[in-house]
């Protein structure tokens, strides 16, 4: 690791750049197969006939498996390594997101988004465990910063490359395309990967010493997990998280469609805008983490650069999405939108961060808590958004419920500790004597 000018260097060695770039890779192909199905849900809709509540239904089905297998995969992940869970993943998303193409109504549709949940519930703890054995304390919030950003890309250029498909060909053929790429993404991790650096062989004593800061984890193969402990430490984070995810998964699922109905735009106008308000949160992620590096190499203080950061900046995300709701103009509608999603993106990183602050020896686990609340707000804000839509004929008023939860999870971000670091217990021998 160096250091110039205060400005954090990730590791020169090439294998650091390599793994950072098959990372970003991976983060765009899970947003790619996450926001597919809102880029062309116009056609699909009218095509399998379904419902406003009947396509919020089925946006909601891949986190329906998505949280559940966040704990499991996180387990996994914990337990045998990121290198053979996420290439199990990364097979799962490309079977699926092909299966999509094959699908005859809602039943079927959810069916196989509820089986890409499945798929990707593992995806970012394992990639989270990965991380924190391959960047070290003080550059984390780059890494994960690049990382997060790539998946924005995913999600800011899928909606101009399907709308560019669909007049080539059709939105089945579309899904075919997008799942080989997933299976082309296992085999280039399962050859490169090692979950112990020193394993890799490219980088040196140097290099590997700089990834052993005060909290690099142990070994590479953790204690058991203590649920118990870990459970009540991640409360506050879930709860925040929650409230993020609200809001973003409307992003993810409904805002394509928002753009052209609610502005009277036609679907290639509004997949540019929707390009335009991603790549915005792309560089949210990446100056997040940057931000939040900068913030502790100043103050020392893990509660500023993670908790107070996360605070500010979803009550920044509240006052970006006032005009949206006031104002029903293209321009300030979009400008707002994007602002609300900028903010909102600016405080993932530093979560995603908090997790290795708390428990460096279980990340996956530990990241994966945090996630499932977000995967539950996945489930619910769709089909309240659909219920709203239906019930009031407002694009807008469904954000109402967004805002209140905004101010919610900036309270609760104040309990977040991550300059109190999860240890694991010592090893106690039986003694019912001395109870």
């Amino acid at each position: 690791m160096r250091r110039n000018g205060g400005m954090i260097a990730m590791l020169p060695a090439r294998a650091t750049r390599n793994f950072l770039l098959i990372l970003c890779a991976m983060h765009v192909i899970l947003f790619v197969d996450r926001v597919n199905l809102a880029a062309a849900a116009e056609t699909i809709k009218d095509d399998l006939g379904l419902t406003n509540i009947q396509l919020g239904v089925a946006f909601s089905a891949f986190n329906y498996a998505y949280a559940p297998f966040q704990l499991v995969g996180g387990w996994i992940a914990d337990r045998y390594g990121s290198r053979r869970t996420l290439a199990v993943c990364a097979l799962a998303w490309a079977l699926t997101t092909m299966a999509t193409g094959a699908v005859s109504g809602l039943v079927t549709l959810f069916a196989v988004r509820f089986a890409l949940g499945m798929g990707e519930g593992a995806t970012l703890p394992a990639a989270t465990r990965a991380l924190s054995r391959w960047t070290s304390e003080d550059a984390r919030g780059f890494g994960m910063g690049v990382t997060h950003a790539a998946g924005r890309v995913g999600a800011g250029v899928t909606a101009p490359i399907v709308a560019f498909l669909l007049a080539l060909m059709s939105w089945r053929m579309i899904f075919v395309l997008l799942g080989l790429f997933s299976a082309v993404w296992a085999v280039w991790w399962f050859w490169y990967f090692r979950d112990d650096p020193r394993d890799h062989g490219s980088l040196s004593e140097v290099e590997l010493a700089a990834l052993a800061g005060p909290n690099a984890p142990a070994s590479a193969t953790p204690n058991a997990v203590p649920w118990r402990r870990l459970v009540p430490r991640m409360v506050p984070m879930m709860l925040t998280y929650f409230c993020m995810g609200w809001t973003g998964w409307l992003y993810v699922t409904w805002m394509p469609s928002l753009f052209s109905k609610n502005y009277g735009i036609d679907m290639k106008k509004s997949a540019m805008f929707y390009a335009a308000t991603f790549l915005c949160a792309m560089i949210a992620e990446f100056v997040g983490g940057i931000l939040s590096d900068h913030l502790l190499r100043r103050t020392g203080r893990k509660s500023i650069a993670r908790t107070l950061m996360v605070t500010v900046c979803l009550l920044l995300a509240l006052c970006a999405l006032i005009p949206a709701i006031l104002l029903h103009a293209l321009i300030p509608g979009v400008i707002s939108f994007t602002l609300a999603l900028f903010f909102l993106d600016l405080a993932i990183t530093p979560m995603w961060i908090a997790t290795m602050d708390i428990a460096p020896e279980w990340v996956g686990s530990a990241s994966a808590l945090m996630n499932a609340a977000g995967a539950v707000a996945g489930i619910l804000s769709p089909v309240v958004f659909g219920l709203i839509l239906d019930r009031t004929g407002s694009w807008t008023m469904p954000f109402g419920v967004s805002m209140t939860l905004l101010v919610l999870g900036a309270i609760t971000a104040f309990w977040i500790r991550p300059d109190r670091q999860l240890a694991a217990e010592p090893v106690r021998s039986l003694n019912f004597a001395a109870d």
